[in-house]
């Protein structure tokens, strides 16, 4: 099974910061403008999650940022849809708890990476037993960004990075102030939505990055 150290893509670990594309209710801007701005600050992963989109309009900016992440040598994940991700080929999927399941997936997107998200340990194991290339756990801090019940916060995260050897994104509530404790805790990486949508896109990714370079310090 491959892991993110064994991707021959190179940028997966950039900063270990992963961009989740906001939904426009939440942010001024459409997410290939998102992606834009966060690929120009030297971001060199993209995951494009669209909840309320009808799947044409997903799959029509899943090509649009598929071109752009070609351009700036970054990576593409598209959340939900493993049939969009193959279609624009994306570099991988991300699929949620109640998404397809990840067998079927993996029969469908061979070598491609596929991450699960997971709330609890045995989530987490499970995933990881079934052959998930790596887990998104939390949500860690309180996030209003998306609905995953409470915090599971950091005693957590080092339990579920004890329980399973495949990489750890972690997500919900990150901020430049709060990411140097995630790391530190066992996450590989970290996923950001709001933190980074809302608001100078390049300044917000350039705060995370200071921030993720004095933790590994």
């Amino acid at each position: 099974m491959k892991s993110f150290s064994d991707n021959p893509t190179p940028g997966l670990y950039l900063g270990g910061l992963c961009f989740l594309t906001a939904e426009e209710s939440a942010c001024p801007f459409p997410a290939a403008r998102q992606a834009e701005a966060a690929l120009s600050a030297g971001l060199k992963w993209v995951q494009l999650r669209m909840k309320n989109a009808a799947r044409r309009e997903v799959w029509e900016t899943a090509l649009i940022l598929r071109a752009l992440t070609r351009e700036n040598g970054a990576l593409l994940f598209i959340n939900d849809y493993p049939d969009i991700a193959l279609a624009v080929d994306a570099d991988g999927v991300h699929l949620g708890q109640d998404d397809f399941p990840l067998k079927e997936a993996r029969g469908l997107m061979g070598q491609k990476l596929i991450g699960i998200s997971t709330h609890s340990i045995s989530e987490a194991k499970e995933a990881a037993m079934g052959g998930a290339d790596y887990i998104g756990f939390g949500p860690i801090f309180e996030t209003a960004t998306k609905d995953a019940g409470p915090a599971r916060g950091i005693s957590s995260l080092v339990e579920v990075r004890r329980a399973v050897k495949i990489p750890i994104v972690a997500i919900g509530g990150i901020t430049p102030g709060n990411i140097g404790q995630v790391i530190r805790a066992g996450a590989d990486a970290t996923a950001v939505s709001g933190a980074i949508a809302c608001g100078d896109i390049r300044e917000n990714i350039k705060g995370f990055m200071e921030a993720l370079k004095a933790a590994r310090s």
